[in-house]
């Protein structure tokens, strides 16, 4: 059988020779070709990232010459638009929870502290990690809540509600939650520790553990500041209102402020915030606090405590024939009326030294709150707003615009919550030293034993008193 040939085949040996080293210089020029495309995709690609590099420079150029402020941006009007549509649905639905009551209130902070503790786990979140780790964000949750239980558990368990119920069995088991509520949280940390320890794999101790240690400072960050938050609104709504009204009027004034006249840049980590939008921010702020809180101050639903007093304790047990289980706390949601104390009574001073003769008001009345809400006012423009210039580092430092994007035009919950954050924490604190009388009335020790000892122990303190009285009766004691 005859060999099939190629018709290109050379037929004589030297031509063969010819064809053969002619191929392997065709195959080693192919090989050359393909290294030097390689090399030429390897450069392209350097190069693109050298551009990127090179590209940023003259970013912070521009940045720092100021092309990046508002009044430099072409749709800062879309933009303000869009904000102001979302500042309004957020204004309205918080005036609904503010008109429903302190419990509702204390309810709409739980939420965003939910939405918040989610934007902050997301921060840090690799979902091709959490897919080999069923069970992780759950995990997560878990510490979120154990959280709740042990901070809500405190406040609204040491002056928590004023329950009258002729059922033993749901009396027992209120105060026995009260009574062992941080021994549970314990054992539910310690449950949730033994769980993150059985689900660490090999390879993944790095993430989880990076994991186990945010989770934590998020629970230090969220629930330091909205347990401080939740104490103001159980002293009165105004002291959490006030405060927040001047985070709100800052950074309303400070973004109009340097959308029309902002040219100077104020800091690095927040271009577009201006010394024009910082000083005009504060003067209006100032000014707002102390006028705010004259027009709030006149209201008692806003500056009554939400708190039982002793003598309506007294009439209650006049008046029910059943079981009473009295705490300090009350979370109805009813409107208060009480006796508004002499930070809330009107002082008049007069004006005829001050005014001319046609001018119509002769006097001012001024409450001695407003003299406080000043301070609030200075701390609200001054060292508040490095809430915001905290969290604008923490955004640079993972590249990330905004925490969330639930509210459009702001960005996330946790974006509106940094300057509150550190305002919260002042007024509970300025509240607390400045505000509270340090002497104890009557009514404040007798709630304390109402809300500390028992029935038994009630009855001995009575009767060691009584001991005391008649001593003191005769000149013994």
């Amino acid at each position: 059988m005859q060999k099939e040939h190629s018709p290109n085949a050379p037929s004589t040996p030297t031509a063969r020779v010819r064809h053969r080293r002619r191929s392997n210089e065709n195959a080693k020029k192919s090989e050359d070709f393909k290294r030097e495309s390689y090399v030429k995709i390897v450069l392209l690609h350097v190069l693109k990232y050298d551009t990127r590099t090179w590209c940023q420079v003259p970013s912070e150029i521009s940045r720092s010459n100021g092309s990046h402020l508002l009044v430099n941006d072409e749709n800062k009007y879309r933009s303000m638009w869009i904000r102001a549509y979302s500042s309004l649905w957020m204004l309205v639905g918080f005036a609904s929870i503010l008109y429903l009551g302190h419990l509702y209130i204390w309810a709409m902070i739980v939420v965003i502290q939910i939405i918040m503790v989610a934007e902050l786990f997301n921060l840090l979140r690799r979902a091709h990690e959490d897919k080999r780790l069923p069970g992780f964000r759950l995990l997560n949750w878990h510490f979120f809540f154990t959280a709740m239980l042990f901070v809500y558990g405190r406040i609204l368990g040491q002056q928590f509600v004023n329950t009258v119920t002729s059922d033993k069995f749901f009396f027992k088991l209120v105060s026995g939650l009260i009574k062992y509520q941080m021994a549970i949280c314990y054992f539910l940390y310690i449950a949730g520790f033994m769980w993150f320890i059985l689900t660490l794999k090999k390879k993944m101790y790095k993430y989880q553990f990076s994991q186990y240690a945010w989770t934590h400072m998020i629970l230090i960050v969220v629930f330091t500041q909205s347990s401080f938050t939740v104490a103001n609104i159980f002293e009165g709504i105004f002291w959490f209102l006030l405060p927040a009204s001047l985070i709100a009027i800052n950074d309303v004034t400070a973004y109009f402020f340097g959308f029309f006249f902002g040219r100077t840049p104020l800091i690095k980590l927040s271009p577009k915030k201006t010394w024009e939008g910082f000083i005009g921010a504060s003067i209006a702020t100032m000014i707002s606090a102390f006028v705010l809180a004259n027009i709030l101050g006149r209201f008692l639903w806003l500056t009554c405590p939400r708190k039982v007093t002793l003598s309506e304790c007294l009439s209650m047990l006049k008046e029910q024939a059943v079981l009473i289980y009295v705490y300090v706390q009350d979370l109805s949601t009813s409107w208060l009326q009480c006796d508004p104390g002499p930070l809330f009574k009107p002082e008049y001073y007069s004006l005829h030294e001050w005014v001319p003769q046609w001018f119509p008001w002769k006097e001012m009345s001024i409450l001695p709150v407003q003299w406080h809400a000043l301070s609030f006012g200075l701390f609200a423009s001054i060292i508040a707003p490095f809430g915001g210039f905290f969290a604008s580092g923490f955004k640079r430092a993972f590249k990330v615009k905004d925490f969330g994007d639930s509210i459009p035009g702001h960005g996330g919950f946790t974006d509106r919550m940094d300057c509150q954050m550190v305002m919260a924490v002042f007024a509970y604190i300025y509240h607390q030293s400045f505000v509270v009388p340090q002497n104890y009335p009557v009514e404040m020790i007798l709630d304390q034993i109402l809300r500390s000892l028992s029935f038994e122990e009630q009855k001995a303190l009575l009767m060691k008193l009584e001991q005391i009285l008649e001593l003191r009766q005769y000149g013994m004691f």
